[in-house]
């Protein structure tokens, strides 16, 4: 149930956390100057990181449903398996994110 609730809450998170990464982008294509609440947005580790986990956990949760209704009734197992892998993912793209050398 936590799962079900989770993957829906982090759909939601997504569509708004997008549209703040979309909102700012446009702010900061103009040759005009650039307002300083979409550079500090766009450009937010805290935003970026709260991004990069729930696209990770939404993409792998998504793919246990997926598995889930092809068939396989082993919720438990691919939960952990699923949840491993979505640690291990955001981990690895965490810190690809942190240190990025531009």
């Amino acid at each position: 149930m936590f799962i079900w609730v989770f993957h829906r809450v982090s759909g939601l998170l997504l569509i708004f956390l997008l549209g703040i990464k979309f909102l700012t982008s446009f702010f900061l294509m103009t040759k005009d100057q650039k307002p300083d609440w979409a550079l500090v947005l766009h450009t937010n580790p805290f935003i970026d990181t709260i991004l990069i986990v729930s696209i990770v956990f939404h993409a792998f949760y998504g793919l246990r449903t997926v598995i889930i209704d092809l068939g396989v009734r082993k919720e438990k197992q691919l939960f952990w398996v699923f949840t491993s892998l979505s640690i291990l993912a955001s981990t690895a793209l965490l810190i690809l994110y942190f240190t990025r050398n531009y």
